[in-house]
C-alpha cells in the first residue's frame, strides 16, 4: 500500500479572531486547505475550498461577504490547482467534504464525476431552507448532480483501513474528519472541529456552533488520536500549514 497526500490551498479568507475563538483579538488571515488523497484504489479530494468565482466576484457568498474578506487569484480554485500537478480533476473518483460551508465545498463542481462522500445528517442540514435562508448553506456549492453516498457514521473509502471518514459532530450537525495512513505515519485532517492548534490545548472554541459540547468532546478524540502517534492538521491554522510542505510524508 502506497497512499500519497499533497496539500492544495484554494484561497484565504481575512476575518475577526473573535469569530473562530473566544476572547480571539484582531484579524486573522486563514488558509482555506484541500487534501488530495491518492490510492492504489482511485483519488479522493478532502474538501474543496472556495468557489472560483470568488476570484473576481463575491456576491455568491451573500451576508458571509460582510464577515470576510476574500484573497484568491484565479489559479487558486481546485480545478487549476489540481491540473497543476497533473492530476484531471474529471477522474478524480470522491469528493470528501468535512462539511457544506462554503469554504469546504466551494470546488466540488471541478470534480464533475466524483462520487459525494457526506454524512447524512450533514447533507440534511444543507437543505433545511431556514438554514438556507441565513446563509448557512448555499446546495449550488454541493448539489450538483454528482452521485451522493450518505455516511451513518464511520466509513472506509478504499476498504484497506487506509482512509476514513470519522463522524466529529459539533460544529455543524454531521461534521466528519479524515483519517489518513501513509507508509510512514498517520494524519488526522480536522476541517472545522477544530480550527486551530490553540483550540485543543486551551479548549478556545468558538462562540457558536450546531454543538459545542459535542465539539468538546471531538477535542478530547483528537487527543486520544494525537497521543497514540497520530499527526493533526488543524482546519484554518495559519501557523501551521505553512510548514506542512506540499506533499506530507
Amino acid at each position: 500500500m502506497t497512499v500519497r497526500v499533497r496539500l492544495l490551498t484554494c484561497g484565504w479568507l481575512e476575518g475577526s479572531l473573535s469569530m473562530l475563538m473566544v476572547g480571539g483579538e484582531g484579524r486573522v488571515r486563514l488558509p482555506i486547505p484541500s487534501v488530495l488523497v491518492e490510492h492504489p484504489k482511485g483519488t479522493a479530494v478532502f474538501d474543496t475550498g472556495l468557489h472560483a468565482s470568488l476570484a473576481h466576484d463575491t456576491s455568491r457568498l451573500r451576508t458571509s461577504a460582510d464577515l470576510f474578506d476574500v484573497f484568491m487569484g484565479p489559479d487558486d480554485a481546485l480545478g487549476p490547482q489540481l491540473r497543476a500537478l497533473d492530476v484531471d480533476p474529471a477522474a478524480v473518483d470522491f469528493v470528501i467534504n468535512s462539511h457544506l460551508h462554503f469554504d469546504h465545498c466551494g470546488g466540488n463542481e471541478a470534480l464533475a464525476n466524483a462520487t459525494l462522500l457526506v454524512q447524512d445528517p450533514e447533507w440534511k442540514a444543507g437543505h433545511i431552507d431556514k438554514l438556507i435562508e441565513r446563509d448557512v448553506y448555499n446546495p449550488n456549492d454541493f448539489d450538483l448532480g454528482q452521485p451522493v453516498q450518505l455516511l451513518q457514521g464511520e466509513h472506509d473509502v478504499f476498504g484497506d483501513g487506509s482512509v476514513r471518514c470519522v463522524p466529529t459532530y459539533g460544529h455543524t450537525a454531521g461534521h466528519q474528519s479524515l483519517v489518513v495512513r501513509t507508509d510512514n505515519a498517520e494524519y488526522v485532517f480536522c476541517g472545522d472541529t477544530c480550527y486551530f492548534k490553540e483550540t485543543l490545548e486551551n479548549n478556545a472554541l468558538p462562540g457558536f456552533g450546531y454543538d459545542l459540547a459535542a465539539q468538546a468532546r471531538t477535542l478530547d478524540w483528537l487527543r486520544e488520536m494525537q497521543g497514540a502517534g497520530a499527526q493533526l492538521v488543524f482546519g484554518h491554522d495559519p501557523n501551521q500549514w505553512p510548514t506542512l510542505g506540499p506533499e506530507l510524508p
